[in-house]
């Protein structure tokens, strides 16, 4: 039987748009086998795999906010901390380790020491592989893990994880790309952590391109002029994912049963 995987890239709150792909899918019957994820992509795909349905992920979005999952740092290595947000993970995932997980997943980060790919799955705490993966450098303090690595965002080294969701085992993989529908935001940024958002997200967003090759059905919803700190605007954003995958939906199908 075809095991079906879905990456979800990086973005910033563009993340929600994740779960409006994600309504679209498990209402139209598609399996979802194994999930991968990078930054935004981490946290919305382990609230699924935990076991949370897309109503509660919706509900849920609702109660998000930046100082919600994060607070001021005095370390010298990032204004702001997300240590909050494994607070936030116990407190509304149903279960908070990889070993309990509903549907197998994959967090990537990245070692700032060596710069290499770290992927976190099978075993271990999700919180901690979340906040690494998106651990936004220079915005977010970088995690350290029990292996006394300093982690950062996946997206440094792999905005879209097609890779990883291979690894777990995926023959198909759906990739939702936040990153590549565009060059405007509609704007400039108006808070620091917006400034440094959008320029990261500028850099990457050609190597989330060089991803596409190993995925099988690529979704991009047409998210360009919503800016990646723009938390108010997380109905659209769900609005324009369900959309962007309902339009791929015959191909999702015809992909699954083969």
């Amino acid at each position: 039987m075809t095991k079906v995987g879905l990456a979800l890239s990086g973005g910033g709150a563009r993340g929600f748009a994740h779960i409006g792909v994600l309504k679209a899918l498990v209402e139209n019957g598609v399996p979802i086998d194994m999930i991968a994820g990078t930054s935004a992509g981490s946290f919305v795909g382990g609230a699924f795999a935990s076991g949370l349905s897309v109503d509660e992920l919706i509900e849920i979005g609702r109660s998000v906010s930046w100082f919600g999952v994060s607070s001021l740092s005095y370390s010298p290595r990032g204004l702001l901390s997300n240590s909050a947000m494994t607070g936030f993970i116990e407190k509304h995932f149903p279960v908070s380790r990889f070993e309990l997980l509903c549907v197998p997943f994959a967090a990537v980060a990245c070692d700032l020491e060596s710069g290499s790919e770290v992927i976190f799955r099978d075993e271990g705490d999700l919180a901690t592989a979340i906040r690494a993966s998106c651990a936004i450098p220079g915005v977010f303090v970088p995690v350290k893990d029990s292996s006394g690595r300093y982690l950062v965002d996946g997206g440094v080294t792999s905005p879209m994880p097609t890779k990883a969701v291979r690894k777990l085992g995926a023959d198909k993989v759906i990739a939702v790309d936040l990153l590549s529908c565009g060059t405007g935001f509609g704007g400039v940024p108006t808070t620091f952590i917006g400034t440094m958002i959008q320029s990261a997200m500028m850099l990457v967003r050609t190597a989330s391109k060089n991803q596409h090759y190993r995925a099988d059905v690529i979704i991009e919803p047409q998210i360009a002029h919503i800016r990646p700190d723009e938390l108010g605007k997380r109905d659209e954003l769900i609005e324009l994912g369900e959309k962007a995958a309902l339009e791929k939906i015959e191909d999702i199908h015809r992909l699954v049963v083969k």
